[in-house]
């Protein structure tokens, strides 16, 4: 196995950390950010646990001075604050798997032709209240064409109605494993 990024390694001590003893890591010092580090962007935490999802908390946005701090604040929010999941709990912290998604600036989209779920994430966003809005990462297995795709994000993330008009964004992401 390969050495996980450095994003992926700031994920996972502060989660360690915050499991451990409620503790927030440092941001780290300036010297030591790497480029991808230094950027802004909005960025999702992915845990899972013998590949099952076990949390997973983003901003589609950038929120923070930089994806290091959106990084740190989004691993603890994916690991004590999912509310599809209990806490994480020290005991599970050996079988975690993380991965970091920064992605890129949503761009609108007119039709579902412009997406391939594989490729891009979908953002869904009530034109009636802007405040229901959904995301949907990209590459998840589950998630086979654009329909289901745009399906899953409008109902089940946004919950918004079937005959709710809407405005949808793509947008791609850098994974790191």
């Amino acid at each position: 196995m390969s050495n996980p990024h450095p994003l992926v390694n700031l994920a996972r001590e502060t989660i360690e950390s915050y499991v451990r003893g409620k503790k927030v890591v440092n941001v780290p010092a300036e010297e030591e950010l790497t480029p991808d580090m230094k950027q802004q962007g909005g960025v999702f935490v992915s845990i899972k646990k013998k590949g099952q999802l076990r949390g997973c908390i983003g901003t589609i946005e950038p929120r923070e001075a930089n994806v290091a701090q959106e990084v740190i604040h989004n691993a603890i929010s994916a690991a004590a604050r999912d509310p599809r999941f209990p806490p994480i709990s020290p005991e599970e912290l050996d079988d975690l798997d993380i991965s970091v998604d920064v992605l890129t600036t949503p761009e609108p989209i007119e039709s579902l032709d412009q997406l391939d779920p594989k490729r891009y994430g979908l953002i869904v966003q009530s034109l009636e209240n802007p405040l229901k809005r959904g995301l949907l990462l990209p590459d998840l297995p589950s998630i086979k064409t654009a329909e289901e795709q745009f399906h899953h994000t409008k109902v089940f993330k946004a919950g918004i109605a079937d005959d709710e008009p809407v405005q949808m964004y793509r947008f791609e992401v850098i994974r790191y494993t």
